[in-house]
């Protein structure tokens, strides 16, 4: 099943009312997440841009974002990020893929084209 890492920003309310009752909030979304048919793998309070950290396992992309847009309307996150995660493997597989595309970046292309112009002034 494919792997998906959110991050997630609290709101200061957010923060506040986990201050006065601490809790495990991967307690709290794991049951919605396994109603998508998903599994938290695991959870992480965070320093940064993102206070909470969640990998999880989810069928699909469409999924994914349906946990993203369920949390991110919930009202207590600032922001929600979701990024699909690849294995190594996935990931030589996409460089390998990316070699066999025939793709031709916009420099190489202009490249090509001047070097066939010839000025005359």
């Amino acid at each position: 099943m494919p792997l998906y890492l959110t991050q997630v920003a609290y709101t200061q309310e957010s923060w506040q009312t986990l201050i006065n009752n601490p809790q495990d909030r991967m307690d709290a979304i794991r049951p919605a997440i396994e109603q998508l048919g998903g599994k938290v793998v695991n959870g992480y309070f965070a320093f940064g841009d993102y206070d909470i950290v969640a990998i999880t396992e989810m069928p699909d992309a469409v999924s994914a974002a349906a946990i993203a847009i369920a949390f991110a309307a919930g009202g207590s996150c600032k922001a929600v990020k979701t990024t699909p995660l690849l294995t190594t493997a996935e990931g030589i597989e996409a460089l390998r893929k990316a070699a066999e595309s025939g793709y031709r970046p916009v420099s190489a292309a202009a490249s090509a084209a001047a070097a066939g112009i010839k000025r005359t002034y």
